[in-house]
């Protein structure tokens, strides 16, 4: 599932259409992603609006059209977003399609897991301003974290850092870098964690969100061999500190690699 990184990277693949009408919308109406929309509101009240800004908020983008026309888009597993000189369809998997005076803008999803929002209204929509402050905002602090802490003191820390209500944009893999460079292991409760632990954990969240947006965000680039990213795809693979044996195992229903000589 794309992340806080590779949303940012796809909301930027929009970016031709910023300024520019929407002529037609095209959709496939009958697919999952649509299950929370108005379909044919969309469909009529979107043509003859400018896309005017964009934004990406963890796993979250909206579009913003004037006048006065909000699009949320979340891609779940397999969702794209590209712009298309040429006619995008046939493809099967193309959902929405934005005509542009010269061009498209598409939402493709194979597996349909991901989800249109749109509203028409002057203000944005309670489905935008009700998400979880950014983890690199200044909302969220290590108070804050501290407080999480407290409430959910029995889970794993994999599990923890994957609920979206406090860590936004956070997915499988970015929990596995953090707690890998905060030598947190993942087995462990955030009850567990003594003060000087909480702010490890509280600074490499940061850092990898930071890192992770300036390596992928803007032109999708490879991260260094120094990251656990690079190894923890499939077995067989080594620390990149102590070039010991890394563990791939499922932690709290999910596939988790770590080092256990690093995080102990």
């Amino acid at each position: 599932m794309p992340e806080l990184a590779e949303v940012e990277y796809y909301r930027k693949q929009w970016n031709p259409g910023l300024g520019k009408t929407i002529k037609a919308v095209r959709i496939n109406s009958r697919v999952r992603d649509f299950r929370d929309c108005p379909v044919k509101e969309m469909v009529r009240r979107l043509p003859g609006r400018r896309l005017e800004a964009s934004q990406a908020h963890g796993k979250q983008m909206v579009f913003q059209f004037e006048p006065g026309a909000w699009l949320g888009v979340h891609l779940g597993m397999t969702g794209k977003l590209r712009f298309s000189a040429a006619d995008p369809l046939p493809d099967p998997h193309a959902h929405l399609v934005l005509a542009l005076p010269a061009g498209w803008l598409v939402f493709s999803d194979p597996r349909q897991f991901g989800k249109i929002l749109f509203e028409v209204s002057v203000h944005p929509p309670h489905w935008w301003t009700r998400l979880p402050p950014e983890i690199l905002s200044r909302d969220f602090t290590l108070r804050r974290l501290k407080a999480a802490v407290k409430r959910h003191r029995n889970t794993s820390l994999k599990s923890f850092l994957l609920m979206q209500r406090y860590f936004p944009g956070v997915g499988n893999w970015m929990a596995d870098e953090i707690l890998w460079r905060a030598r947190l292991d993942p087995r462990r409760t955030p009850g567990s964690l003594d003060d000087g632990e909480i702010k490890a954990l509280f600074q490499r969240l940061r850092w990898v969100c930071r890192q992770s947006l300036r390596i992928v965000g803007d032109h999708w680039g490879e991260f260094p061999e120094s990251w656990l990213f690079r190894r923890r795809w499939k077995g067989g693979g080594a620390c990149p500190k102590t070039r010991g044996p890394l563990v791939r195992e499922p932690v709290g229903g999910r596939t988790t690699c770590w080092s256990p000589q690093w995080q102990k």
